[in-house]
């Protein structure tokens, strides 16, 4: 039943906000946002490792293939975990902002990640042709370097997105933390664009 406020009596919805908002109940957010975080960053390694012992190890390429193939599924929970604790009336802080951008890493820099590491198993347990080391000098290593920073920029943007969208979720609440989160992603961006520059203006030239 809503009750309506007059003579500065609250609403039967001012009680279940208040009671959402308790320090007990923030607090078990928190761990539990910060837990599945880090569960998550092990669990990537994990099937990381699963996955390329089925393909190679194993001689079993489709489990590996399966394997890795799940690595989305641990952002779909961490995304969702995070979605639901700010609807249950969480005051969004920093834990919120991590898993944003743990998130845009992930979708970011994750598929490289996974190419880097199977490309070394391959060469060393299944004969496979060495790992192409990146160029030294010249136009090719400032390709290479603004390769490297659209995935650095591809993760910051899509936590940025992620973090924008938080903030219109959470609408007129406290949403500084997120901001701050925006400001150290567009930092990022800059960074990397600085150093994928200067290799494009100062090519780094064989002695």
């Amino acid at each position: 039943m809503h009750l309506s406020m007059y003579g500065g009596f609250l609403t039967a919805d001012d009680e279940r906000d208040r009671a959402r908002r308790q320090p007990g109940r923030e607090t078990k957010g928190a761990v539990v946002i910060v837990g599945l975080i880090v569960a998550c960053e092990v669990a990537f390694w994990v099937l990381l490792a699963a996955g390329l012992t089925f393909r190679y190890g194993l001689r079993m390429p489709r489990v590996g293939l399966a394997l890795l193939l799940c690595e989305p599924l641990l952002e779909l929970v961490l995304f969702a975990v995070t979605a639901i604790d700010l609807r249950n009336g969480a005051e969004p802080d920093w834990k919120h902002g991590l898993a944003a951008v743990y998130i845009g890493f992930t979708v970011g820099l994750g598929h490289s990640t996974i190419k880097w590491a199977d490309a070394r198993v391959a060469h060393r347990f299944a004969g496979g042709p060495p790992p192409v080391k990146p160029p030294k000098y010249g136009r090719a290593r400032a390709v290479h370097e603004w390769k490297v920073a659209g995935r650095w920029i591809l993760a910051a943007v899509v936590a940025v997105v992620l973090l924008q969208a938080a903030v219109w979720y959470v609408g007129d609440g406290q949403t500084d933390s997120l901001r701050a989160w925006q400001q150290r992603m567009l930092w990022l961006i800059g960074i990397n664009l600085v150093i994928a520059g200067s290799y494009t203006l100062f090519p780094k030239r064989e002695r």
